[in-house]
């Protein structure tokens, strides 16, 4: 077991390094690679991160990580699920005889060789954002300790990771806001248009058309023609 001293220089670096990343995926790679590096009985680790679509888990240690997470959404149950859902934290000493999931434990112990899991939900002062996932091919892999050093990196994280979603949501605001002033650029340009009117003409396109705004201005500057009806 790494010392509490070792332990927070670990936890420093690793809130230097999600720093230093751009994109989501990059900070929580970052994570991963950390979380596998200072839980003394981590074998494989994982982010999952709830979409508007569902849950994905896009940034893993290993591709094993990716079944077992599919497998949770499979069959729904799992120690993921169950932190995203109810408990901020979930541990698992032995997933071959746990009762809470009596399909996907022993499936994961018996195909993959994963004994222990312990799942530590991610989430800012608002929203539950993902899971940090961890497992080990040991029975009873993760101690007391380790379960305390889980909940201060899930806290670095999900911060990290609100703040990198926060990050990328405004850079595509921003794009979006990019084409449109294009778009908006070359009908005041083409048509004589004041920058009112030019934007009022790519709206009323978009309503007409049920397309989105910025897809109306991106189909202008792409093509340098305005979309027009399909029976046009």
């Amino acid at each position: 077991m790494a010392s509490a001293e070792k332990f927070n220089r670990d936890l420093a670096d690793m809130a230097r390094g999600m720093q230093g990343e751009r994109s989501t995926n990059g900070a929580m790679a970052v994570a991963v690679e950390a979380a596998r590096d200072v839980i003394t009985g981590c074998e494989i680790a994982a982010v999952s991160i709830v979409t508007r679509t569902g849950i994905e888990t896009p940034v893993l240690t290993h591709p094993h990580a990716r079944d077992i997470d599919e497998w949770q959404y499979e069959l729904s149950e799992g120690p993921c699920l169950e932190a995203l859902q109810n408990h901020e934290v979930v541990n698992s000493n032995d997933l071959a005889t746990d009762a809470r999931w009596p399909r996907w434990g022993p499936r994961v112990a018996a195909d993959l060789g994963m004994r222990s899991m312990l799942s530590h939900r991610l989430f800012s002062s608002t929203d539950t954002l993902g899971a940090l996932n961890l497992y080990g091919t040991a029975p009873s892999a993760f101690t007391t300790q380790d379960i305390h050093n889980v909940t201060a990196l899930a806290a670095h994280i999900g911060v990290a990771l609100a703040s990198a979603q926060e990050n990328a949501h405004l850079v595509v605001a921003l794009d979006t806001r990019t084409i449109i002033g294009q778009a908006s650029g070359m009908l005041v340009e083409r048509f004589d248009l004041s920058p009112e009117q030019a934007f009022a003409v790519l709206a009323r396109i978009s309503q007409t058309q049920n397309m989105k705004l910025n897809a109306v201005a991106e189909h202008l500057v792409r093509t340098r023609k305005l979309p027009t009806p399909p029976d046009a």
